[in-house]
């Protein structure tokens, strides 16, 4: 009989440390939705000494931003865009980021892929209005201040293209966009 007691509960306890690890997890990932990532974590990324650590402090950065939603709803409907935009269905992803904007207009990384989606569909001014909004939500959003540069290049406004990739590479070290920097003696470009 004691042998059988046991067995059961050498059964019954990894599940159940299974279950409550579950439900602290869960219990976290509701505290923190709608917060914005910790600053420890941009700290960290400055001090990212390797392009390879900084990856993995960048990948919890856009974590926490897609998880900043207000409910999982949201969130879903975020990561379903992102879904839905790397298969080329854009109309299908404006369609979740345009709902979850119409419910959670504060929602700094829905405005962010929808920026994304506008600049995909050549739509660069649209992309920028987005951004600006990301912005406002979020200052620390290197990857909108990123896109804002490579648009800005694209449309020819260097000193402001360069402005918003200066912004982006004091967040981000080691972002992909800092190639696209130019000494600031050497801009040539219309700023309208």
């Amino acid at each position: 009989m004691q042998a059988s007691a046991i067995l059961q509960s050498r059964r019954i306890l990894p599940a159940l440390a299974l279950l409550l690890c579950f439900a602290f997890l869960n219990a976290c990932r509701l505290a923190q939705a709608g917060d914005l990532p910790d600053q420890r974590l941009f700290d960290a990324l400055l001090s990212s000494k390797s392009e390879m650590e900084a990856r993995i402090v960048e990948a919890e950065i856009w974590e926490s931003w897609i998880a900043a939603a207000p409910s999982a709803d949201l969130e879903a409907k975020v990561r379903s865009a992102m879904s839905k935009r790397r298969v080329a269905d854009y109309e299908g992803a404006l369609m979740e980021l345009n709902s979850a904007l119409e419910t959670a207009p504060d929602y700094a990384e829905a405005w962010n892929q929808r920026a994304f989606i506008h600049y995909l569909q050549g739509k660069p001014d649209r992309s920028l209005e987005d951004i600006e909004r990301v912005l406002a939500l979020e200052p620390r959003h290197f990857g909108a201040l990123s896109g804002k540069g490579r648009i800005l290049m694209e449309q020819g406004r260097v000193r402001l293209a360069q402005q918003a990739l200066r912004e982006a590479v004091a967040l981000h070290p080691f972002i992909p966009e800092r190639f696209l920097l130019i000494r600031e003696h050497e801009e040539k470009g219309i700023d309208l």
